[in-house]
């Protein structure tokens, strides 16, 4: 695979990462929350300061992904 094909690939599926982190906190996914990480910031913030953790989370996430994916940062998948 060509090197740009792979970096924008990756950064795609960071961006669908983060877009899943933010839709199982922004939905309250019981199955999401009650994760083993979910259930350590929730024990540490509450269950809405999870959430709230969760879709910061997706932000940044996405926000690197689209770096990624347009080419502003290199992965290091090569």
């Amino acid at each position: 695979m060509q090197e740009s094909n792979a970096m924008h690939l990756s950064g795609w599926l960071l961006m669908a990462v983060g877009v899943f982190s933010m839709c199982g906190a922004y939905f309250d996914w019981d199955w999401f929350m009650d994760s083993r990480t979910a259930r350590f910031f929730s024990g540490m913030l509450g269950r809405t300061g999870a959430r709230v953790v969760y879709l910061l989370l997706g932000l940044l996430v996405i926000a690197i992904g689209a770096a990624v994916a347009l080419g502003y940062v290199k992965d290091s998948f090569e």
